[in-house]
């Protein structure tokens, strides 16, 4: 099949094919008039790679598993060896836990920060002037 066709079958651009096959992901063959050939298990990789993508993959992570993105379904067992798909994918969840750690401390921060500002007036101004320069508590 060739780029066109494919790009039809998987719902993605010829651009986006061409990225593909840049980053090592997909080998097409070459016709006698040097057009891509696609096989018949392009379509399934380029599925998975899209799905990949979208999860938070990297082309980087992708090239790691590239034995497995022909697999019927990504989640298949059927790569020879998954080690490497487990490795990748538990990277990549480290990596997205910690980003989920960092938003939701950013979240609180901002959520500390309203509450601060709604308190009625004089309840304490030092809390809430933003850069903490209020008037100074009285001395006892």
């Amino acid at each position: 099949m060739r780029i066109g066709e494919l790009a039809r079958a998987t719902g993605t651009t010829t651009r986006a094919l061409r990225y593909y096959e840049e980053q090592g992901l997909l080998r097409p063959g070459r016709s006698a008039n040097g057009y891509r050939s696609y096989g018949d298990g392009a379509v399934r990789a380029v599925a998975n790679i899209r799905l990949l993508l979208a999860s938070g993959l990297t082309t980087d992570d992708l090239r790691l598993i590239d034995g497995c993105l022909r697999d019927e379904l990504i989640g298949d067992h059927a790569c020879a060896d998954p080690a490497p798909k487990i490795e990748v994918f538990e990277q990549r969840l480290a990596l997205l836990q910690q980003r989920i750690n960092d938003l939701s401390a950013v979240r609180d921060r901002l959520l500390d920060r309203v509450n601060e500002l709604r308190r009625p007036p004089g309840s304490n101004d030092r809390e809430r002037c933003p850069t903490g320069s209020g008037p100074e508590p009285a001395m006892r």
